[in-house]
């Protein structure tokens, strides 16, 4: 049986914006990728001192930001699994589930740089068959620097070409909140639920 390439975009999604969706594509487009699976994080544990939307708000806005695309689809292997998650354990029981496919970890330039950081990272840069990386424009990267420090994951890293402007979900956030425009960021049914549940707003 041929092998297959899954790739892998985990996240909080708080909210998921057109440049997750860019993201996501052009990996899905430039890698090869038979499937992509956003991984929905419950309770990342970086951020775990910081305030994140319920999982069902951030669940149903993810469904309605991903909804019609069939390379698309969300994993439930870290809603379902007891925390903390840690990528690599999600690697790990993904690759138990597909034998067939090679898993490709998509990545923000930010959290590659912050790769040293993450848990047995020199063991996911070596469960993984590649990892796709998405800069925003003008961010530099010294990947001898991070060679140096994971040998090997030079030649597992692809950069993803494509158009993304400077956008994070925290900045829609603070955006909604001292309310400045903001509806063109987020897919139109996403921007439509926020609406209708008063969603990052100051109390």
């Amino acid at each position: 049986m041929s092998r297959t390439k899954i790739g892998l975009f985990g996240g909080t999604f708080d909210p998921p914006h057109i440049g997750h969706l860019i993201l996501a594509s052009e990996a899905v487009h430039q890698l090869g990728l038979s499937r992509l699976l956003w991984m929905l994080a419950p309770d990342p544990p970086h951020k775990l001192e910081q305030p994140i939307t319920p999982l069902p708000h951030r669940l149903e806005m993810l469904k309605r930001a991903i909804a019609g695309n069939e390379s698309f689809e969300i994993s439930h292997l870290e809603i379902e699994r007891p925390g903390p998650h840690y990528t690599i354990d999600t690697v790990r029981q993904l690759s138990q589930l597909e034998p067939n496919a090679d898993v490709v970890l998509l990545l923000g330039g930010d959290s590659l740089r912050d790769l040293p950081t993450w848990r047995q990272y020199s063991d996911l840069v070596a469960e993984v068959y590649q990892i796709g990386v998405m800069r925003r424009p003008g961010d530099p990267f010294d990947m001898s620097a991070l060679e140096e420090k994971i040998p090997g994951v030079t030649g597992k890293v692809v950069f993803i070409d494509a158009p993304l402007q400077d956008l994070a979900s925290r900045e829609i956030r603070r955006r909604i909140a001292d309310g400045e425009a903001w509806r063109y960021y987020v897919y139109p049914s996403v921007y439509d639920y926020i609406e209708s549940n008063c969603l990052y707003r100051e109390e």
